[in-house]
């Protein structure tokens, strides 16, 4: 054994170009119910097989009539009606409407044969089967007409579209129950190393419990995919080797830990072995010992063991490509602009990612060390220090990133 120090850190735009270079959007597609379709990306045209409405129906409570029949129709000179029947919705009117004849309509009803148009109950006065009517309504008026939503044979949603409440609806309307959606990318994720315990289970002396394997399933679930926690594996050869091929049948491997600097990184090899390593090493700051590969034509991410560095690139390179494989657009990144409360020395020559919070509006650091997961637990956000910018002044404005 020997220590095998990082040879070369590559910047992170070379990464991400990598990342991408080596993944592919996900092709699987399966069947979901509607109730289930939230948030998943459509895999096909949606062509309307019926109008929505079906039917043409009354928009407001009122009379159902013919519109010519109200014409020039005032409070002082009515226009007088016969009311022959009555309509509610979920009902189908059997009467045919004929001159100066109405049917009294709810909302939603179908309109019936002979009318035209509905005059609102407000502006008419009843007494038995008579009506007066006070003021004159067009053809067309207070009336939804058949497919006046979506016509028959029309392109209601595309493939790629993100299912939302809206979107959800239209499938409802169009009387779907259940929708070809692609499916989520499936992401292995396993912590490596003899110390890792998951909670839950006693520590023994020097064992620390399993973050990692939580975080990162929360990010996943959050952007897409179906996190997939695996059994922390122990630092040997063989116990390596055995997981990764644990992991074949699912769509993104992500282990953490075992690639930093120290004698018993081996997943390297394992990476090596199996598959093919595109960098290790990244000029970023918290998260320089960070590996990225495919094995069997499957991205894998081999993450730093320390929590906050872990958590960090997971934002920052995981997260984009798990999108890209999920079919999802990039998220949504909320940003806003405070000054700086105190000085902030950083590392030369490394991208970094400063953990801060937002007090009374002013930025504050809450990095301590990648090890502490609190480094990001008790911050609101980051902000980004260049790889060429060793110090940034207190006051000076910057941009927060929220989480």
């Amino acid at each position: 054994t020997r220590m095998r120090p990082i040879a070369r850190t590559i910047p992170l735009q070379e990464a991400r170009v990598l990342i991408n270079g080596a993944i592919r959007p996900i092709e699987r597609i399966e069947r979901v119910r509607l109730g289930d379709a939230n948030g998943r990306v459509l895999a096909g045209d949606v062509v309307a097989g019926t109008d929505v409405p079906p039917f043409s129906r009354a928009g407001m409570d009122g009379y159902a009539l013919r519109a010519a029949d109200t014409t020039d129709a005032t409070r002082e000179a009515p226009r007088l009606l016969t009311c022959v029947d009555k309509v509610f919705t979920g009902e189908v009117p059997s009467i045919r409407v004929s001159a100066f004849q109405c049917i009294e309509i709810a909302t939603g009803a179908p309109m019936p044969q002979g009318a035209d148009a509905v005059v609102m109950v407000e502006e008419t006065w009843r007494d038995g089967d008579r009506v007066q009517v006070y003021s004159p309504v067009v053809e067309s008026q207070n009336v939804g007409r058949q497919g006046a939503d979506i016509l028959r044979g029309s392109i209601v949603l595309r493939a790629g579209d993100v299912l939302n409440a809206s979107r959800v609806g239209a499938l409802a309307a169009l009387g779907l129950a259940e929708v070809d959606v692609y499916a989520r990318p499936r992401v292995s994720i396993l912590s490596t190393g003899n110390e890792i315990v998951q909670p839950g289970a006693p520590l023994a002396p020097g064992q620390i419990y399993d973050i990692n394997q939580f975080t990162l399933s929360c990010l996943v679930g959050d952007h897409g995919g179906v996190p997939v926690p695996r059994p922390p594996a122990g630092d040997t050869l063989d116990e390596l080797a055995r997981a990764v091929d644990a992991c074949a049948g699912d769509d993104v491997i992500v282990f953490s830990g075992g690639s930093s600097v120290g004698e018993r990184d081996l997943i390297l090899d394992v990476l090596q072995q199996k598959g093919q390593l595109l960098f290790h090493g990244l000029a970023v700051k918290p998260g320089k010992p960070t590996g990225f590969g495919v094995i069997a034509g499957k991205p894998f991410f081999g993450l730093p063991g320390y929590p906050t560095s872990c958590l960090s690139n997971g934002y920052i390179l995981l997260v984009p490509a798990l999108r890209q494989i999920a079919r999802l657009p990039q998220a949504t990144v909320r940003r806003v602009t405070a000054p700086l409360g105190q000085r902030i020395v950083s590392t030369a020559g490394r991208h970094q990612f400063y953990s801060v919070r937002l007090v009374g509006g002013l930025v504050l650091p809450a990095f301590k060390a990648s090890g502490d997961i609190t480094s990001m637990s008790q911050a609101d956000g980051y902000i980004e220090i260049p790889a060429d910018v060793e110090v940034v002044e207190k006051d000076v404005s910057v941009e927060v990133t929220l989480f």
